[in-house]
């Protein structure tokens, strides 16, 4: 509650990350969390497991103050996982076997209840078992992403924060990373916090959206309220998802489009709404070479 970060206090380079930073997040929930580069996402998320301490202000779990005691924030560590943005900031044993087994051993796990998460882990990444024996540097930049997040994952966290979990992957890879987290969110009843810049992603994936812009909340709320506000978005030089866009100009042009369309799959079947009540297809001046959405491993395009 009321969280600021204020880097190097006293020098020249004195900055504020965040101020006054106040939400809650319900268990089972997917939060979106996006903002531009300097935003102070990635601060925000450092606090949610202690890795940062506050300047001022709290960050409670479960209504207490994860900074009470050293026994309480080694407990928050094992509840609250957190996965960084390039994998190779969390990747260091010799073997991924061992890497995904360090969390489970510091949580005093005996070898065989280990051997257990590392292998449910290494299924819920889809990280294949003949790669356990390998260091976790001989994998592909996708593979180490993976690795990353089985090592959190073996923890059997309650929260799973991850930090731009599908940068620099193709969209086939992104599509089975989103997949891994949200089947172990439905596993699990997990909490997911998700950073991401990906506005489809998030339309697609999260339960509520925040948006900080220059170290403070500036949007909270579901995505379709969110994602109606186009304006605003703009202003804030943050694109809506595709799907919003095509919509408003569908709408401009005349036609009756709900206002809540903010993914690919709603877009499409208000469109075929459309066709069934007017008993013709309509056309609509949209740019059929630009891929609006990937579900599978070829492109799915709109066919309005």
């Amino acid at each position: 509650m009321k969280l600021t970060h204020i880097y190097s206090i006293g020098t020249p380079f004195e900055r504020t990350a965040i101020r006054d930073i106040d939400f809650e997040v319900e268990k089972g929930e997917c939060l979106g969390l996006i903002g531009h580069t300097g935003s102070g996402k990635s601060t925000l998320i450092q606090h949610l497991n202690g890795l940062l301490k506050p300047t001022s202000g709290f960050v409670y779990y479960d209504g207490r103050d994860i900074c009470e005691s050293k026994d309480w924030m080694r407990t928050i560590r094992s509840k609250v996982g957190l996965v960084f943005q390039y994998p190779e900031h969390q990747l260091f044993e010799a073997t991924l076997y061992e890497d995904i087994a360090f969390g489970p051993k510091n949580m005093g796990l005996n070898d065989a209840k280990v051997r257990e998460r590392v292998y449910e882990a290494a299924g819920f990444a889809m990280l294949d078992e003949s790669l356990l024996s390998k260091s976790p540097f001989e994998l592909s930049g996708g593979s180490k992403r993976r690795a990353a997040i089985a090592g959190v994952i073996a923890m059997r966290p309650e929260v799973l924060v991850l930090d731009e979990p599908t940068a620099g992957l193709d969209p086939r890879g992104c599509a089975e990373i989103i997949g891994n987290i949200m089947e172990y969110k439905r596993a699990h009843n997990s909490t997911i916090i998700m950073v991401t810049h990906s506005m489809e992603e998030a339309a697609k994936n999260a339960d509520r959206i925040v948006i900080l812009e220059d170290g403070s909340i500036t949007m909270d709320g579901a995505p379709a309220d969110v994602f109606a506000d186009i304006d605003k978005l703009t202003r804030m030089q943050l694109a809506a998802p595709k799907a919003a866009l095509i919509a408003g100009r569908l709408r401009a042009m005349g036609l009756q489009i709900s206002g809540d369309i903010y993914t690919i799959e709603q877009l499409r079947l208000a469109l075929s709404d459309l066709r069934k009540v007017s008993g013709q297809q309509h056309s609509c001046p949209i740019d059929r070479t630009a891929p609006l959405d990937r579900k599978t491993d070829s492109e799915e395009r709109l066919d309005a």
